[in-house]
């Protein structure tokens, strides 16, 4: 199978349901890719906010994001510069996306691409 896994929950939410859908996604992620499957994580909107706070030691989400960190396809640019999330994926390493030049923004994370190429889509 084909799985994009979509993260646009947000942290600063500061909420047990906004963390509680990002471990999942991670674990989902983690299933997917112990199954063999093509996996892909992009984080988007308030999402793209994650990867800075996954970095952490301390944070509970911290293993669980190392695991799967090779499956990171990258972060909406568009969102991340929005959301102030632009350092904290430079410094984690996840790449910018803008592959949907979306009028008004700086170029966004295309999320069609995956529906187009025929890959199952999940958001959380």
């Amino acid at each position: 199978m084909k799985i994009a896994i979509i993260i646009l929950t947000d942290p600063k939410a500061g909420t047990e349901e906004a963390t509680t859908r990002a471990m999942n996604a991670l674990a989902m992620a983690e299933e997917c890719k112990r199954e063999g499957d093509e996996v892909e994580i992009v984080f988007a909107g308030t999402g793209t906010r994650w990867p800075a706070e996954f970095g952490k030691l301390g944070h509970r989400g911290n293993a669980r994001y190392n695991a799967v960190r090779d499956l990171v396809k990258g972060a909406s640019r568009g969102c991340a510069i929005r959301n102030d999330a632009v350092a904290g994926l430079e410094a984690a390493g996840v790449p910018l996306l803008a592959d949907n030049p979306a009028e008004g923004t700086p170029g966004l994370a295309s999320l069609r691409r995956y529906y187009a190429d025929g890959w199952q889509v999940a958001l959380f």
